[in-house]
């Protein structure tokens, strides 16, 4: 099995797990890369994007080191934690995706509780 077929595999496993014990709340999503990392809350009854945050946005690009080391996975989580707040979303569903639950996964998950979201 091809890496990337595999990789989509893990994604689809984990999101199917989530959506089974939602409970109808939105889910957090993350994707990192080598160079960047992106979190979204996404509605998945409605499949709309309700709040999202991204190193490459100009606000955090400037201020960061880099866009792949846990500081940036960090601002990222705190940012998207404010904009969830604005929305009125107060809690959701982790998605890791095909991500193991260390590093700037973790630290972006930690940013975004201390910022409000409750998962």
């Amino acid at each position: 099995m091809a890496s990337k077929e595999s990789t989509q595999r893990r994604a689809q496993r984990i999101r199917r797990q989530i959506k089974a014990v939602a409970n109808g709340r939105l889910r957090l999503s993350v994707h990192r890369s080598s160079k960047n990392i992106h979190a979204q809350i996404i509605d998945d009854a409605k499949g709309h994007t309700i709040a999202s945050a991204s190193t490459l946005e100009k606000d955090l690009k400037g201020s960061l080191k880099t866009g792949a080391d846990v500081a940036a996975a960090a601002a990222v989580g705190k940012l998207v934690a404010e904009r969830a707040a604005k929305a009125g979303v107060k809690e959701v569903v982790f998605d890791r995706g095909p991500y193991i639950y260390h590093g700037r996964v973790k630290a972006l998950a930690d940013a975004a509780r201390e910022g409000g979201l409750d998962f």
